[in-house]
């Protein structure tokens, strides 16, 4: 993979330009410096080379020429400086199998030569049918020892290989969908993505096509996963590399992806429901944005209350359609009248789908026609009652009773 490292100077990303094919697009930012980078290990190499050159000149193998010589040490230097970039993209577990493979191949060539020595077949053909079971035994060792290697459980050695997943440098690859999605900026500034981030070059060329369409809501998506691929590149704690590897006879970008996540053991980010299903088939991990959006939703439980704004008809009868601030579709029975509206409803249950939640609900309209019977005030009595009011008399009271008994008045008989 000849990759740039993501460090200190970033070349600017030409989003916003009329015309994206005339400046190339360049995420990548060149190593600042350090142990093992680029520069570093050019200088080791090309003191390798220089060291197997001024031995092929010096010691002249099979009794070549000088100038022979020196071509032959650079020939031998080219082919392990080739051998060694394609070890360091190997795990440590394929490189520990190889290893065990080689060893025991090379002791079965070994006791097979003991036994061929005790034959009385020539001298020359008996080298050469040893020479070519060493080799043989060598080749079939390290081949099935890498294959086999990932077999290995490192774990159970203890600490010697414990950290080496921790160690190891883990890759993400974008999608081209999750890209200009955008949500994937917003993850990454949360922290929730770690690493090196990978964005192949084929995702690139597609974004720049994407960019370029004549369909003015396919420019504004290309360039909108431009300025997102901007902003990811400004997170200092990430380190966004350009992955130059393509697969040349195979022709959707999908399967490229799978191909570069299966070369350097990467997860793939995608919200494509379709990738996500072809790339876990082939034993591929999936790091799901609409998963993880429907992970972080609320948990509603049936009987809770919620406040919704009622926003279209249903397709049921009498159905009302509500949204909550994420997205997640409300489904009510009984709000088809309380369109536009904002009511109480009860949750009935939580159905999940591939798409996301979905929440059925009822609304209840008796409580609110109760709640608005006891808001309105008393109604005032009509003009013809009050004046019947007023023109009937009052009630006559009721003649005053005296308890006591009646005063007995004795008759005068006295006379003067």
């Amino acid at each position: 993979m000849n990759r740039t490292s993501n460090q200190q100077t970033r070349s600017s990303v030409a989003s916003n330009s009329e015309n994206a094919r005339a400046k190339p697009v360049l995420l990548s930012r060149p190593d600042s410096g350090g142990v093992g980078s680029f520069w570093d290990m050019l200088a080791i190499r090309a003191i390798f080379a220089i060291v197997c050159m001024a031995a092929g000149y010096h010691f002249r193998p099979f009794s070549l020429s000088h100038v022979f010589g020196t071509l032959t040490g650079l020939g031998f230097a080219v082919a392990v400086i080739l051998f060694e970039i394609r070890l360091r993209r190997a795990s440590l577990r394929r490189l520990i199998g190889a290893v065990i493979g080689s060893i025991l191949g090379i002791l079965g060539a070994f006791l097979t030569t003991l036994v061929l020595a005790h034959t009385t077949m020539p001298e020359s053909t008996r080298s050469f049918v040893s020479l070519a079971v060493f080799l043989i035994m060598a080749y079939i060792g390290l081949i099935v020892g890498a294959n086999k290697g990932d077999m290995l459980n490192l774990q159970a050695l203890g600490g010697l290989f414990g950290t080496e997943r921790g160690s190891r440098q883990t890759y993400k690859v974008l999608d081209t969908s999750v890209i200009i999605d955008g949500r994937v900026a917003d993850i990454a500034e949360a922290h929730f993505i770690d690493g090196t981030v990978i964005i192949p070059q084929f995702v690139l060329r597609e974004l720049q096509m994407v960019a370029d369409s004549a369909d003015p809501l396919k420019r504004q998506r290309g360039r909108r996963g431009l300025e997102v691929l901007q902003r990811v590149q400004k997170m200092p704690y990430l380190d966004v590399q350009i992955a130059e590897d393509d697969f040349p006879s195979i022709a959707e970008v999908d399967l490229k992806l799978i191909e570069l996540a299966k070369r350097y053991d990467a997860k793939i980010i995608t919200n494509d429901f379709n990738l996500n299903k072809v790339a876990t088939l082939q034993g591929i991990e999936i790091l799901n944005v609409n998963q993880l959006a429907n992970a972080l939703k609320p948990v509603v439980l049936p009987g809770e209350i919620m406040r919704v704004f009622i926003l279209r008809e249903g397709k049921e009868y009498n159905q009302g359609i509500a949204y909550l601030d994420d997205g997640t579709m409300v489904v009510v029975d009984g709000a088809r009248k309380m369109i536009n509206k904002t009511i109480d409803i009860s949750v009935t249950s939580v159905h999940q789908t591939t798409a996301g939640k979905m929440i059925f609900g009822r609304f209840d309209d008796r409580g609110e026609q109760a709640a608005h019977r006891q808001a309105q005030p008393a109604a005032p009595a009509d003009a013809s009652s009050r004046a019947a009011e007023v023109a009937s008399p009052a009630p006559a009271a009721p003649p005053a009773v005296n308890d006591r008994p009646p005063r007995s008045f004795a008759p005068d008989t006295g006379r003067s």
